[in-house]
């Protein structure tokens, strides 16, 4: 019984270096902090300009268009990353599913391009 509780020591150490970590860094900004609060710290900042009017006041377009490029270019990478560990397993087919998958995203992009989406005037 002693050999398998033992074998949960290292576990045990983790999980409590772990928590001081945490804790350290969750205390240390209180204690080590440089306090001098203005009107422009405490302000609220949100999509780039002050708040003003009604908080259910139309935005741009541009920032839900800038948003939802992001999403997309963020998940082509996201789809990269697994395809270049396991490209060695999946051969031929795999390596031209994946250049489909990156022309449709290339045309994709140059569509934007061309309609000005990436324009911020």
């Amino acid at each position: 019984m002693t050999e398998l509780l033992g074998s949960y020591v290292p576990i045990a150490i983790f999980i409590g270096i772990a928590l001081v970590i945490g804790l350290a860094l969750l205390i240390a900004p209180f204690a080590v902090a440089f306090k001098a609060p203005d009107s422009e710290k405490l302000s609220a900042y949100e999509c780039g300009f002050n708040a003003f009017d009604d908080a259910r006041m139309k935005f741009d377009i541009r920032f839900y268009l800038v948003s939802i490029l992001f999403i997309i270019f963020d998940l082509e990478v996201a789809f990269l990353f697994p395809w270049a560990v396991s490209f060695k397993a999946m051969g031929w087919f795999g390596f031209w599913s994946m250049m489909v998958f990156l022309l449709v995203l290339t045309v994709g992009f140059i569509y934007e391009w061309k309609k000005g989406a990436l324009e911020w005037n």
